[in-house]
């Protein structure tokens, strides 16, 4: 394990706080960021075609902490707990890991918006997203593009797409015109993460490169949040400890899709459904599955 040069700065803890974003982080070398992809496409290719309850794509895009273990391992990489920490404080929560893929030369793109949309968790500071690359992010892959400053805003109205090109559960779209010099792009090379605010405005575009855009994205709350619209919700603690109770605490998978972990993991989903498609006009998409 290389030791990356992610732990904060003064200097860095504010310019997230101003922009609402900070990046290029480096958190490991291109070397040790391939064999994790190495691992992740290892379980695209042997769980692709087996008979899990739900697709293997629902599995990796939402909630792969709870049953995929190199999920909760990267998560849990100490390198990415020191550069949330000066942000979130010294007690962190893993509150979901996802797996954002998009193929190479295909169309599919993620619409700006603002993570805390549909997440129940009204408009709070102590939420942050660190995206880790496991492939090159360039504007050609469709890296992240983030609007600077826009965390310093309320959760702005958004209108669903479910759109068949959109990454996001409901296609969610803000209803603000962000025009293109106000975009950063997001350049990451393999090892290398940025993390953002959950107000933050952002999206990306397609991929038309020749290689897979693979992102492995990490959100980190503190305990003190707590879910305002489903009756529960869940994380896993990272460090620290949890003084309040406001979440249902979930041990990590210890195998691959184990028949323990799949019984948790359509639990949370039963609970997360009442706050992420809460005023949605039509229930379609995983969580509507």
């Amino acid at each position: 394990m290389t030791q990356g040069d992610a732990t904060l700065t003064t200097d860095q803890t504010q310019a997230y706080w101003r922009d609402g974003f900070l990046f290029p982080l480096t958190v490991m070398g291109t070397d040790e960021a391939a064999q994790w992809r190495v691992k992740f496409q290892r379980i695209e290719r042997d769980w692709t075609d087996s008979d899990l309850p739900r697709p293997l794509n629902t599995y990796k895009k939402i909630n792969a902490h709870c049953v995929m273990p190199m999920a909760y391992q990267v998560a849990m990489d100490p390198r990415i707990l020191d550069a949330v920490e000066p942000i979130l404080g010294p007690d962190i929560l893993i509150y979901a890991v996802e797996f954002f893929v998009k193929e190479p030369q295909t169309r599919h793109i993620v619409t700006m918006h603002q993570d805390l949309t549909y997440w129940g968790l009204g408009e709070i500071d102590g939420l942050v997203t660190a995206w880790l690359a496991l492939s090159p992010a360039t504007p050609a892959s469709g890296c992240m593009d983030f609007v600077a400053g826009s965390h310093k805003n309320p959760i702005l109205p958004h209108e669903d797409t479910f759109s068949d090109t959109n990454l996001l559960s409901r296609g969610q779209e803000i209803k603000v015109d962000v025009a293109d010099e106000d975009k950063v792009a997001i350049e990451l090379q393999p090892g290398q993460m940025s993390l953002h605010h959950g107000l933050t405005i952002h999206g990306s575009g397609a991929n038309s490169s020749d290689d897979r855009r693979i992102g492995l994205v990490i959100r980190y709350c503190r305990p003190d949040i707590a879910q305002q619209v489903a009756d529960r919700d869940y994380a896993m603690l990272a460090r620290g400890a949890d003084r309040h109770g406001n979440f249902t605490l979930m041990a990590p998978p210890e195998t691959l899709f184990a028949p323990r972990s799949l019984a948790l993991y359509e639990e949370v989903m039963k609970a997360e459904l009442a706050a992420k498609m809460a005023g949605a006009k039509e229930q379609k998409g995983v969580y509507a599955g």
